[in-house]
């Protein structure tokens, strides 16, 4: 394996949202040679639980993240994929089903502050990333990605905002949340954007795997009824092997980020078994 320039983390503790009050630490990660390149501008990847992304020590379970930095340091050593900005944003801790989910759950009342969160996300961190990094305008260069309820509030703000988000990463999304609610979301959809969207899902996910593949596959299928179209704007995968933790999670994002962020000149080595680098 190639030994890759690494990329630098810069942690924001500067960042206090007025909407969903309180202070959160953004993680930044520049792609190696920004520093060097102060004309060039980047895309994004906003990603949701950034505990779980970006580092082994803050992760849910100690040791197990998404290993986000070393896998994208590798990609684009390697040409796979466009050099780019990722951003992760903390969820709120005990307010993090709330924030993930766009209805109230109708059995405990609880949840239903997707809409909320959105609305920090769009009108408070963007601007704030956009002032302080050099990135490219436009949806085309701004990506969102969650797992988990990461998924669903990924999919739900990405097409209540596709004039912002033109790439989603939705990795084994809670499609069950109130009912698959979800479904009926995408369903009433009625603009005519559609952005490019990662979808995946493990075969081994949860106490009813078949369950929870039940309901991916129905949200792929109302995704292509109104106009996604697999193999070109959209790429679903079901994972044999994957479990619902950040292992699957890791193991998944180099041909999730090949697919969204593809690079602009032909890379020099192009695996799409490619897996995650070890750490």
């Amino acid at each position: 394996m190639t030994t890759a320039l690494q990329g630098k983390l810069h942690r924001r503790s500067d960042f206090h949202s007025r909407i969903l009050a309180g202070q959160r630490e953004l993680v930044v990660y520049l792609p190696p040679g920004y520093d060097e390149n102060p004309r060039e501008r980047y895309p994004v990847m906003y990603f949701h639980d950034s505990q779980n992304v970006f580092e082994a020590e803050t992760a849910y379970v100690h040791g197990q993240y998404w290993q986000i930095p070393e896998t994208t340091d590798y990609l684009i050593a390697e040409g796979l994929v466009q050099p780019l900005i990722l951003v992760g944003i903390p969820h709120g801790g005990d307010r993090r089903i709330d924030e993930f989910t766009p209805s109230r759950n109708p059995q405990n009342h609880y949840g239903g502050q997707a809409a909320l969160y959105g609305q920090m996300l769009v009108d408070e961190i963007l601007p704030f990333i956009e002032h302080q990094y050099r990135v490219l305008p436009g949806a085309k260069n701004r990506g969102m990605a969650g797992s988990s309820l990461g998924g669903l509030v990924t999919i739900f703000l990405g097409i209540r905002y596709p004039e912002v988000f033109g790439k989603l990463a939705v990795m084994s999304p809670s499609v069950w949340w109130d009912y698959r609610m979800i479904l009926r979301k995408i369903v009433s959809v009625t603009h005519k954007q559609r952005p490019k969207l990662w979808l995946d899902v493990g075969l081994r996910e949860g106490s009813n795997p078949r369950s929870v593949l039940r309901d991916v596959r129905l949200l792929k299928d109302v995704l292509e009824r109104k106009g996604w179209k697999d193999g070109a704007n959209l790429s679903y995968r079901e994972d044999p092997e994957g479990g619902h933790d950040e292992r699957a999670w890791a193991a998944r994002a180099p041909a999730m980020l090949q697919f969204l962020f593809p690079p602009l000149l032909p890379p020099r080595l192009l695996s799409p078994r490619l897996l995650a680098p070890k750490v």
